[in-house]
């Protein structure tokens, strides 16, 4: 609908801090990010999941992705009591903003769509507007959401990377198979990656679809692998020996496995043509049992040295913890893992689901809260004046249900040694359940953003819940954050108004982001303001949680208008201690 609305958040200064003094706080708005999405039909207002992406070289120009059902059908197509994802429709929402994240806009292409279907007959959808990524549908693909961007330089004709040549996007994402018909298969199995790229923004965001390039599969496939849960970064620090390559990370879950999909090697794919061409490898083994499993959740980073590193959370000798790889040829070789810090993952197992939650029955999981997110201080665009220092973030059950921690370690030294996590300071009685750092090029300042449940466990599905996001700053001294205060806190929603197109739980889908340069700082989170709580919904879901399940209920006949409207939000912060 091409609008954007402004929140003014209510923002507060919090003295404590892991070190030194508080620093004075001030109010910033947030914007809305997925600013075509419609307040309804469910599910084509539902949005999550959102990553970001500042351009180093020109860093009024960033650029968003999310999950993003604006081109799925309206529940109310067919039967009233089911919201399908409409087979062979895109889920990758791509937004561009030209004045550092403060106003943002969606562009609209053409390929497979369901936004006609609104019922009451059942849908057949068909070519026409979609405001997801292009080129999928003409491909014999479908974009599956699970989105990460990156910039990095666009290499000349010689091949060669550098900043005058201007910036490249990377767009990476699952995709399946457009047809079920095992004959017309682009690719073998269930879901593969894809990466897309652009080096006109400004056109993308025009409603160019040639602006985009084909997507690419950077998968290696059998009939049973299930690639998943990917990230990508470029190498964007020109002082790298390795200044322009691309890397995406991604656990390829490689059979059926009495339905385990084990074994989930950690897998890392690297370009060194612009993303035209990817060589693909299995990072450490593959065992994945109740004694070693594989790094998953995983985020990738390199330095201003061209070391590359690959994070994940995973198992060794029974105990979970954060692992890390590393590469100092270009990602051909990886050494590790090496343990990073002991994690204790949140949440509780839902019965109905089989999946951990956190803010109570019929809950939103949260499979990925104790999943690392990673930032490092690589002195981007330049490399000059780079500190290296890396920046890891998690949400943490140690303290047990009810007391989550935002925890934080960092490491100096290359991650030869970490910091002893520490909780950063939050408001009390927020439960962090995901975070992302992003810290400036020169290593001076730290942002962390976090969405957060506000209200204990629920044991019913009646009680008001609260979900909030928060952006929160440090400046690094000596390479220690010090004098967090809060630059954002929104006015926040209740979870139990989004939903999974199941219906049979919350949805708010598996992470945050945050990218800054010297002098600003954009962060994106996922938020429930808008989400109209449904008391028939709220019934059903308390039905699966006795001995006689109740049937779904017409939706959009017996909710408000707004069920399931969750959005994007992002916000642009200068640096508060310049």
């Amino acid at each position: 609908m091409g609008r954007t609305r402004l929140i003014i958040a209510s923002v507060a200064a919090f003295a404590a801090a892991l070190s030194g003094a508080a620093v004075a706080a001030y109010a910033a708005p947030a914007a809305e990010v997925t600013v075509g999405s419609p307040p309804t039909p469910f599910s084509q207002n539902k949005q999550n999941e959102p990553a970001v992406a500042i351009d180093a070289h020109d860093p009024s120009v960033v650029v968003a992705g999310s999950n993003d059902e604006i081109d799925m059908e309206s529940c109310a197509a067919g039967d009233p009591s089911t919201c399908p994802f409409t087979t062979g429709v895109g889920v990758s929402g791509v937004y561009f903003s030209f004045d550092s994240g403060h106003s943002w806009t969606q562009p609209t292409y053409t390929g497979w769509t369901a936004r006609n279907c609104l019922g009451p007959a059942a849908c057949t959808p068909q070519v026409g507007p979609i405001g997801t990524l292009p080129h999928y549908y003409e491909a014999g693909l479908v974009s599956d959401g699970d989105p990460a961007v990156a910039f990095g330089p666009r290499p000349g004709p010689d091949g060669t990377f550098s900043w005058t040549n201007g910036s490249r996007l990377y767009y990476a994402n699952l995709t399946s198979n457009f047809s079920a018909v095992r004959k017309l298969e682009t690719f073998r199995g269930a879901e593969a990656i894809a990466v897309s790229t652009t080096d006109n923004p400004r056109a993308a965001a025009a409603n160019d679809a040639s602006a985009w390039t084909a997507p690419v599969i950077i998968s290696r496939q059998s009939s049973t692998t299930f690639s998943d849960k990917e990230q990508v970064y470029a190498d964007n620090a020109a002082s790298s020996r390795f200044f322009g390559h691309v890397y995406t990370c991604w656990a390829s879950f490689r059979s059926n496995s009495h339905g385990q999909a084990a074994p989930v090697p950690l897998t890392v794919a690297r370009s060194a043509d612009g993303g035209r061409s990817w060589t693909t490898s299995q990072v450490g083994p593959a065992t994945s049992n109740g004694i070693s499993q594989q790094p998953d959740g995983c985020t990738i980073r390199t330095d201003s040295t061209g070391t590359v590193y690959v994070f994940g959370v995973g198992v060794r000798g029974g105990a979970t913890l954060q692992l890390m790889y590393k590469s100092t040829d270009g990602g051909a070789h990886f050494t590790g893992p090496t343990a990073v810090a002991a994690v204790s993952e949140p949440g509780v197992l839902d019965p109905v689901q089989g999946r951990p939650v956190m803010d109570g029955i019929a809950g939103a999981r949260v499979d990925l809260a104790g999943a690392p997110s990673v930032d490092i201080a690589n002195g981007r665009p330049s490399g000059v004046g780079a500190t290296n220092e890396i920046f890891m973030s998690w949400s943490d059950g140690r303290a047990g249900l009810n007391h989550e921690q935002l925890m934080l370690t960092w490491s100096r030294n290359g991650g030869t040694s970490w910091s002893t996590p520490a909780p950063i300071p939050l408001t009390a009685g927020d439960r962090p359940v995901y975070t992302a750092p992003a810290v400036s090029p020169d290593g001076t300042d730290l942002y962390v953003v976090h969405n957060s449940f506000t209200t204990p466990y629920r044991d019913n599905t009646t009680d008001p819940r609260g979900l909030v996001g928060e952006v929160r700053h440090a400046n690094v001294v000596n390479g220690v954050p010090s004098g967090w205060s809060t630059l954002e806190r929104t006015a926040g929603g209740d979870p139990r108004g989004s939903s999974a197109n199941s219906l049979t739980s919350e949805f708010l889908g598996d992470y945050v982001y945050a990218a800054a340069t010297n002098d600003t700082a954009v962060a994106v989170w996922n938020d429930a303001h808008n989400a109209g709580v449904c008391s028939s919904i709220n019934a059903y879901r308390a039905s699966l949680y006795t001995a006689s399940p109740a049937p779904a209920p017409n939706v959009l006949g017996t909710c408000p208008a707004t069920f399931g409207n969750t959005d994007i939000l992002g916000g642009s912060y200068p640096d508060p201690t310049p």
